[in-house]
């Protein structure tokens, strides 16, 4: 089928402009604000240059084998349909939304040195695992990102209308018929914008690299802009390694974009998804064992953080509940903020020219490519002379929060909304259906399960953020994630432990309340 040219209208450059805008004074504008402030001192030391090289290593190593463990097992789920796959579906974006600190402490139980596979390593006689270092930086980004990737690649999976599986079984394909004609176009497709969201979340990865990094050989680009900005204090230096980060994720997500292939499949009834293909032995067992092995990995750590957190689950602290209602207020709008800003990017995206269109695609990745410790300094020093910006906590934390889960918004709600604009826009217009008429008749019902992942999964990373609000915050203000890390330096580990259930639950329940309005499976009555 050609692609139908989406006309571009005013609305959509008066919207999809003004997001733009908006990233891009809350990306580079924060990083000029850092470089025009002081002098610059061009160069970088022996351990600026170390880092840069363990954070590219380690990106190209998490990445690769998060997506391909992601492909085999959103195959699995693709194809079967067994009790309990909707609620792990669903489930698989837990481990990317808990808070990285919350998560870091679920690994190290079932993975560190006296941790559950630990013991049964020593109980044969061999050394028990050490996840400091190279190691636990793996294995914890492939722990965070393999749920994402599985999801995203998933939904590609689920966008191949079920008459081409039924076509292909009445003309007796084989599975590797099957995927040569329809899984592997869809993957040219999904797999490179998995690949970049991934590799980008592993440049700029913080408390990973912090908690399991294991000292300086093992620090990432992140870490040593935080610590130019909390230690030192050395704005040039935050600013010269923040444009390194920008340079290098740009360059990946330009990469990334031109390789990406667009998958041409016809339309469909909008019915459920079914397979008739999988069934041999072989495939059968390897399914059952991928989707085994990981469940384990992924949930092994849910679990151990639900244990140790129950116990004092029920006599937290009073300083939790404020600070739970704080994180709530801040992750809602952010939210919504993102979903908004995403759509209207994605409105104009789809409209415009294929170069036009991955231009401007690849400037919305710069949100990944910035640290939200460079952002907040940034606008630290451009609040500062007009107002008091710790009286402004919770606004910033808000802008910033939204800024950075812009790219997993626009990744999730610009293919579902430029592949559905291919299939009807050409009928819609032909009907005399254009306009926000046609958006709400055509657009909002096959796009809504894209919009509600893409927004439940923004107010879950904003509950487990961190950084900005520990920049920011008063005494006298904090977030559930600030007050876990201050019982946690107070030594107060059993209600540490409880507040990290808390906000485990809280950032679920708020994923699973927007997500719930669009499932994967939905489709159109």
């Amino acid at each position: 089928m050609a692609k139908y040219q989406n006309p571009t209208t005013l609305l959509k450059v008066l919207t999809g402009g003004t997001a733009l805008i908006l990233l891009i004074l809350l990306t580079l504008g924060t990083v000029l604000a850092i470089g025009t402030k002081t002098p610059f001192q061009l160069g970088l030391n022996s351990s600026d240059w170390a880092a840069i090289n363990f954070t590219v290593v380690q990106a190209l190593t998490s990445a690769p084998l998060s997506v391909i463990i992601a492909v085999p097992t959103a195959r699995s789920l693709a194809r079967r349909q067994f009790l309990g796959r909707q609620i792990m579906v669903s489930l698989l974006g837990a481990p990317f939304i808990l808070p990285a600190i919350v998560a870091v402490l679920g690994i190290i139980t079932i993975w560190g040195r006296s941790g559950l596979v630990s013991d049964g390593l020593k109980a044969f006689g061999a050394e028990p695992l050490n996840i400091y270092g190279f190691t636990g930086v793996i294995l914890a980004h492939v722990f965070f990102n393999l749920p994402l990737a599985t999801r995203l690649i998933l939904q590609g999976w689920l966008a191949i209308p079920t008459e081409h599986f039924r076509l292909a079984a009445q003309l007796g394909f084989t599975t590797l018929e099957i995927n040569r004609q329809l899984e592997r176009p869809m993957l040219l497709n999904t797999v490179p914008g998995a690949f970049l969201l991934i590799f980008l979340l592993c440049v700029t990865s913080f408390t990973v690299a912090l908690a399991l990094g294991g000292g300086p050989r093992a620090t990432t680009i992140e870490l040593a802009i935080y610590q130019a900005l909390r230690f030192d204090f050395n704005l040039p230096k935050a600013a010269i390694l923040a444009m390194m980060q920008f340079g290098l994720c740009t360059f990946t997500a330009v990469i990334a974009l031109k390789v990406t292939q667009p998958t041409d499949f016809a339309i469909g009834l909008d019915q459920p998804s079914k397979r008739w293909d999988g069934f041999e032995l072989s495939t059968r067992v390897f399914d059952i064992v991928i989707l085994m092995a990981v469940t384990f990995f992924l949930f092994a750590p849910l679990i151990s953080i639900i244990l140790k957190g129950l116990p004092s689950l029920w006599s937290l602290p009073t300083q939790v509940w404020p600070a739970l209602l704080n994180s709530v207020s801040i992750a809602i709008p952010a939210a919504l903020i993102t979903t908004t800003l995403a759509t209207a990017l994605a409105g104009l995206i789809s409209s415009l020219s294929k170069r036009t269109a991955l231009a401007i695609e690849s400037i919305s990745f710069l949100a990944l490519a910035a640290s939200p410790f460079v952002i907040g300094t940034g606008l630290f020093i451009i609040i500062n002379p007009f107002f008091d910006p710790f009286a402004l906590a919770l606004p910033i934390t808000i802008a910033v929060n939204a800024t950075m889960s812009l790219p997993f918004a626009l990744r999730i709600i610009l293919p579902a909304l430029t592949r559905n604009q291919d299939n009807y826009g050409r009928l819609g217009a032909s009907l005399g259906i254009t306009g926000f008429t046609f958006f709400r008749l055509v657009i909002w019902p096959r796009i809504r399960g894209a919009l509600g992942f893409a927004t439940g999964l923004s107010a879950a990373l904003s509950m487990g953020d961190l950084g900005v609000i520990a920049l920011f915050a008063p005494p006298d203000f904090a977030t559930l994630p600030l007050t876990m890390y201050r019982l946690m330096a107070a030594y107060q580990m059993n209600a540490a432990a409880g507040t990290a259930l808390l906000l485990v639950a809280t950032s679920l329940l708020l994923f699973w309340l927007f997500d719930r309005g669009g499932r994967l499976d939905y489709y159109i009555r």
